[in-house]
C-alpha cells in the first residue's frame, strides 16, 4: 500500500460498529451505532479491530521481506500485507513499488548499472531501477534494504539479509505457518499500478488469479483480501476469483489512476458518498481509506470530528481497513506527538483509541505489537 498516494479476543466482523458524522466530508451529528452487517467483508474469524501488518513488521525490519512477514506473524498480527509488482517475465514479486532503487541494493550492483532509466508511472516521473526490467532470476540476485533509513536507522542492520520474495512463496509460507499454528494466516495483497502494467503487457490480475486458484484461495471464504487503488482492478478480479476484494482510497480530492486514464471524472470524494459506496459494494467487500477520510485533520495536523464514512460503509456491508498507523511522531496526528524529535515515539495508544472509537474493522500498521496491545485495550473496554 502506498503512503504517498496515497484497511473475549475474537469477535466476528459482523459486530455492530460505531459511526459518526461531521466535518469536511459529512453533515454533523453525534456518534451513533451503525447497523450490523453480518459477515461483513467475508472476514469471519478475524477480531475487530483486526491488526494488518503493513508490508510486514516494517517498523522493525525492511519491508516486504520474510524477516518482516515472520516477525509480524510471530508478534500476533491478524493479517500480513503484500504489494505486488511484476518482473519482466511475468512473476509477481513483493515490493512497495516497481521502482526498487530504495528498497534493494541494485544501485550497488555494477552489472545492472545500464538498467537505470527514467519512467512515468501514473503521471509521475521516476528515475531508478524497475522490476519490469528484470527477470525473476536477475531480481533474485538482489537483496532487500530499508526504505526510510534516516527515520529507521535501526532497521539498516538487516540490509542485505533477505532477498525479494515472490507472492507464490508468500502463499506457500502462509500455508505452512497456518498448518503449524492450527489457524489460517490471512494475507492482504495489493495490485500496484495495474493500468500501467497492463499497458506493458504485464497485467497483474490474471497471474494473481492463477496463483490463488492453484492454492485453493479463490473462494469467498479464503483467508485473503485483494486490494487496489484502482477500482477496475478489483472489478477485473471479481470476474476471475471470489476472493474478498477491497478498494483503497487516497485523499478526497484525488482520482484513481484508472479513472484518469478512462476519463471518469469522479474523485475519491465521490466514491465515499452513499452512492459511491453502493457502487463499490457491487464488486468489492470492503474499502481501505486513508485515515484522514475517517477522521480529518485541521490545518495544524490535529484530529477533528469523525466523518460519516464508517457508518455509511457499514450500512452497505463494507468492511473498513484504513491505513497507516506508525509509532513515530512524524506520522502521528499533531495532538498525539510527544517531544520535538520527529523519529521518537508519540502517544500512539491515544491515537489508536481515537481511530478504533469510530468503529473501523481493522487498521494497517508498521508496528503490529503496539497495535495489538491497543486493540486488546479497546476490546476490553468495550466488552
Amino acid at each position: 500500500m502506498s503512503d504517498e498516494r496515497r484497511p473475549g479476543r475474537r469477535a466476528v466482523l459482523g459486530a455492530a460498529a460505531l459511526g459518526a458524522t461531521a466535518g469536511v466530508l459529512g453533515a454533523g451529528a453525534a456518534p451513533a451505532a451503525a447497523a450490523p452487517a453480518p459477515g461483513r467483508g467475508r472476514g469471519r474469524g478475524l477480531p475487530v479491530p483486526a491488526v494488518v501488518a503493513h508490508r510486514g513488521a516494517s517498523g522493525y525490519r525492511p519491508e516486504h521481506t520474510f524477516g518482516a512477514y515472520q516477525f509480524a506473524l510471530d508478534m500476533g498480527a491478524d493479517v500480513i500485507e503484500q504489494d505486488l509488482v511484476p518482473t519482466r517475465d511475468g512473476h509477481l514479486v513483493c515490493r512497495h513499488e516497481n521502482d526498487i532503487s530504495g528498497t534493494t541494493d541494485v544501485a550497488d550492483r555494477p552489472e545492472f548499472a545500464d538498467r537505470r532509466t527514467t519512467k512515468t508511472v501514473d503521471g509521475v516521473r521516476y528515475t531508478g531501477w524497475f522490476t519490469e526490467d528484470f527477470t525473476l532470476a536477475e531480481l533474485r540476485t538482489l537483496r532487500a534494504t530499508e526504505r526510510i533509513p534516516r527515520q529507521r536507522q535501526q532497521n539498516t542492520v538487516y540490509d542485505g539479509r533477505w532477498p525479494v520474495p515472490t507472492f507464490e512463496e508468500v502463499v506457500t509460507w502462509a500455508r505452512r505457518e497456518g498448518a503449524r499454528r492450527g489457524r489460517p494466516v490471512w494475507l492482504h495483497a495489493e495490485t500496484k499500478h495495474p493500468t500501467y502494467f497492463r499497458k506493458l503487457g504485464l497485467g497483474l490480475e490474471e497471474p494473481l488469479a492463477r496463483i490463488l486458484r492453484k492454492h485453493g484461495l479463490h473462494r469467498a471464504g479464503s483467508p485473503v483480501f485483494l486490494q487496489s487503488f484502482e477500482p477496475s482492478s478489483m472489478r477485473r478480479l471479481a470476474k476471475l476469483v471470489d476472493t474478498p476484494r477491497v478498494v483503497l482510497l487516497s485523499s478526497a480530492s484525488s482520482r484513481p489512476w484508472d479513472f484518469v486514464e478512462s476519463g471518469d471524472p469522479r474523485t475519491v470524494a465521490d466514491l465515499i458518498t452513499p452512492k459511491g459506496l453502493r457502487w463499490i459494494a457491487g464488486f468489492a467487500q470492503g474499502i481501505g481509506p486513508t485515515l484522514d477520510l475517517v477522521i480529518p485533520r485541521d490545518s495544524e495536523g490535529r484530529l477533528t470530528r469523525p466523518t460519516a464514512l464508517v457508518r455509511d460503509a457499514h450500512q452497505r456491508g463494507l468492511v473498513l481497513h484504513p491505513y497507516t498507523m506508525r509509532n513515530e511522531n512524524s506520522f502521528l496526528p499533531a495532538d498525539f506527538r510527544r517531544g520535538s524529535d520527529p523519529n521518537a515515539y508519540g502517544d500512539v495508544f491515544g491515537a489508536y483509541r481515537a481511530y478504533f472509537e469510530t468503529g473501523i474493522d481493522g487498521i494497517f500498521t508498521d508496528n503490529p505489537d503496539t497495535a495489538l496491545l491497543a486493540a486488546e485495550d479497546f476490546r476490553r473496554s468495550h466488552g
